[in-house]
């Protein structure tokens, strides 16, 4: 069982930044493929970005490459994402997911239902 808790949300203007977090409970956090996803208003879930269990491999929506980082530290549970450049299409409920992966790839790391644990959320608001 892994618990995750996101923090970091908050209401930003356009081009500035935000870092997320992801707090993880359980000590087998290392043996998790970690994942953000986005929920825009009235829109459905959409994947942002995915890091390797090591964090030596990461996948970016196009939406979000050369402005998203996501990182991790093994060490303290815990996975980042780090958003520059925000633009009020950022907006959305931010949610960090946590996936039994052994490796990622592109066919297994889009898909919320492939992902095992979820937090509840922070929301992200870039104004115009």
């Amino acid at each position: 069982q892994v618990q995750l808790v996101e923090s970091g949300g908050g209401l930003v203007q356009a081009g500035g930044s935000l870092r997320l977090s992801c707090a993880a409970s359980g000590r087998t956090f290392s043996s998790y493929a970690m994942g953000w996803f986005r929920q825009p208003p009235g829109k459905e879930r959409e994947f942002v970005a995915a890091i390797s269990r090591s964090g030596g491999t990461t996948y970016y929506a196009d939406s979000g490459e050369g402005r998203f980082t996501i990182s991790r530290d093994n060490a303290k549970n815990t996975v980042h994402l780090q958003m520059n450049s925000l633009k009020p299409e950022d907006t959305a409920v931010y949610y960090c997911a946590a996936g039994a992966f052994r490796t990622i790839h592109s066919g297994n790391i889009y898909p919320a239902d492939a992902y095992d644990y979820w937090g509840q959320g922070t929301q992200v608001t870039v104004s115009s």
